[in-house]
C-alpha cells in the first residue's frame, strides 16, 4: 500500500530539510521545480537556479534548521505547508540565527514526484 498524499509531503519536507542541511545540490535538483519563484525574507526573488547556485558555491551553510508548528494541506495534485523554522549558519561568510516561517506550495509532477513550485520567507518579529 502506497503512502498518503500526506506522508509523501511529511517525507519530501524531511528530505528537503536534509538537503539544505548538507547543501546536497543533486537532492535539491530532484525537490525544486524549475519553475520555482520564491520570495525571500528580505522580499526578493529567488530562482532554483539561485537556490542551488547559493549551496553549490558555498555562499549559504545551514548548520541549524529545526521546524516546529507545521501545518500542511492537501488541496488535489499541491500541497501547502506552512512552517516555523529556527535558523543558523552563514551566508556570505556572516553567521546568522534568526526564526522564519515559511509558506512552500508542492506540486506533483507527471513522473508522480512532489517538488516545490512555490514558497516565501517571513522573518518572525520578536515582540517581547
Amino acid at each position: 500500500m502506497g503512502l498518503t498524499s500526506l506522508e509523501q509531503i511529511i517525507e519530501a519536507e524531511e528530505a528537503l530539510r536534509q538537503a539544505m542541511l548538507t547543501s546536497d545540490v543533486v537532492a535539491l535538483e530532484s525537490l525544486i521545480s524549475p519553475e520555482l519563484v520564491f520570495i525571500n525574507h528580505l522580499g526578493q526573488p529567488m530562482t532554483r537556479s539561485d537556490d542551488l547556485t547559493a549551496h553549490r558555491d558555498g555562499i549559504v551553510n545551514i548548520d541549524v534548521l529545526t521546524p516546529c508548528d507545521q501545518v500542511i494541506k492537501i488541496c488535489g495534485e499541491n500541497a501547502i505547508v506552512f512552517v516555523k523554522m529556527r535558523l543558523a549558519g552563514q551566508f556570505a561568510g556572516r553567521g546568522f540565527a534568526q526564526d522564519l516561517r515559511f509558506m512552500r506550495v508542492w506540486a506533483i509532477t507527471s513522473d508522480w514526484i512532489w517538488q516545490v513550485v512555490a514558497g516565501q520567507a517571513t522573518v518572525v518579529a520578536d515582540i517581547n
